[in-house]
């Protein structure tokens, strides 16, 4: 991957575009510090639990913000208000007629979608930015300082329009950035924002883990420490192979084109195949989990509704309800872990029905003189990609489920307590998850990098 960026470097085209990526970044990094008037820093951490490194999916939205949630930035939404009005987009467009036969109008079908995506991003970004506010308005102080610092009368007025303004329109200006990145850039502008914003956070994890070896108030706690650490880079290390193995790995279904004669000439009769990637649905069937199972805890987490386990005895049924509820779906326990790891399986499963369609598929190769070889065009040729979509689908599913579920079960099966009470591991407890956006979108810089300097590369004569 480094000879790639190396190579590409040495090409003046290439390298102005990479040096224009960079400098879109850190645009990017400077507005995730940007902090937003009537919020205060320090107080808006404590709220989201960031200070704790609790593994929650406040954690991982802050994560992929690049720090910008908890502090109460500018970019405090990043690109999260596009991702959610993509995959919008996407599932309207099974439902659609008009969406579907816009997508298959090519470029500029494409372009339409796009415009569709951004409004919606744009409604999608004040609705958030809206119920944002608020729930930093109802949220309790913490360690007596309130989130914001008005929330009455004419203060209160400019606060809300301040806040729901510079959320929103932090919002809209990453997805530009991400479009000048597209354009004038690399390629793949929103995905390098949300890479950016990931790999931002890996200093401060590596300096948390170096921290931890000299913590701990005995020596067989030091010593402990001492074991772990290493064990966790190393776990680290063997998850990103394992990653980069299965994002890479593919079943090719052959197919053999028929020959055909037009006039004097003969077309088709080459081979090719049919590419069906293992981890064809990315990271989108852990989000959707993720967002599900966390809403609850979510939801209580803004009322104030924490679930200590040291209620009063006279305390109401109702607060030991959620208390026990919470503490039942807290993110290291097992039963999280396990509906969570179905709850992946399923949105698997969902999402490549939604992109993926065996009929068309097939209708397609018959329209092209195309066919699988041993098994007829139409009905048999369908039935049989439904079928091998299905096993590789499964085994995509099982993956992306050990991925996310392995932090959780590591520390549980160790029982090992990181610095400061965290979880160890589970200090970055989402790593599994940013490990497949960061992979994914490191191979998918690396193969336009290539595609690109292949289409500068032109043979002499004699060659």
């Amino acid at each position: 991957m480094f000879g790639v960026f190396i190579n590409a470097w040495k090409i003046a085209d290439l390298r102005r575009k990479i040096l224009f990526t960079i400098f879109i970044i850190i645009i990017f990094r400077l507005g995730s510090h940007i902090f937003i008037p009537f919020i205060s820093p320090g107080a808006m951490e404590d709220l989201m639990g960031l200070g704790e490194g609790a593994g929650t999916l406040m954690a991982f939205f802050n994560s992929i913000t690049g720090g910008g949630l908890g502090r109460g930035a500018l970019f405090a939404m990043s690109i999260t208000p596009y991702i959610n009005a993509s995959i919008i987009t996407q599932l309207l467009t099974v439902a659609i007629p008009a969406l579907e036969r816009m997508q298959k109008e090519g470029e500029e079908g494409q372009k339409k979608i796009n415009r569709i995506v951004k409004f919606l991003a744009l409604g999608i970004g004040l609705f958030q930015a809206t119920a944002f506010y608020f729930a930093l308005a109802g949220a309790p102080p913490t360690n007596g300082v309130p989130v914001l610092t008005h929330t009455t009368g004419i203060g209160g007025v400019l606060a809300m329009i301040t806040i729901i303004g510079c959320f929103t329109a932090g919002a809209s200006l990453i997805i530009w950035l991400g479009e000048q990145i597209t354009d004038k850039g690399i390629g793949n502008g929103i995905s390098m924002i949300l890479f950016a914003g990931i790999i931002s956070s890996i200093p401060s994890e590596i300096y948390t883990l170096v921290q931890q070896l000299t913590v701990g108030a005995t020596a067989g706690e030091r010593a402990l420490n001492a074991i772990f650490v290493p064990l966790t880079l190393l776990i680290y290390i063997a998850m990103i192979g394992f990653v980069v193995l299965m994002t890479n790995a593919e079943r090719r279904i052959p197919v053999q084109y028929a020959k055909r004669q037009v006039g004097r000439k003969m077309y088709g009769g080459q081979s090719s195949h049919i590419p069906i990637k293992v981890a064809m649905s990315g990271v989108m069937p852990i989000i959707f989990a993720m967002s599900i199972m966390s809403l609850p805890q979510t939801i209580l987490h803004f009322f104030g509704i924490t679930g200590e386990s040291g209620l009063m005895a006279d305390s109401s049924a109702a607060d030991r309800f959620w208390g026990a509820f919470l503490r039942a779906f807290n993110m290291q326990t097992w039963i999280y872990a396990f509906f969570y790891f179905i709850l992946i399986i399923g949105f698997n499963y969902f999402y490549v029905a939604v992109q993926y369609n065996p009929v068309e598929i097939a209708n397609n190769l018959k329209k092209n003189n195309g066919a699988i070889p041993g098994y007829r065009p139409g009905k048999p040729t369908s039935d049989f990609i439904n079928n091998s979509l299905s096993k590789i689908t499964f085994i995509g599913a099982i993956f992306l489920g050990i991925i996310a579920v392995f932090p959780i079960a590591f520390t549980k099966i160790t029982g090992y307590i990181g610095a400061n009470g965290g979880q160890g591991i589970i200090g970055l407890s989402l790593g599994g998850t940013t490990i497949l956006i960061v992979v994914g979108v490191a191979l998918e810089t690396m193969r336009t990098l290539e595609s690109q300097m292949m289409m500068r590369h032109h043979k002499g004569f004699l060659e």
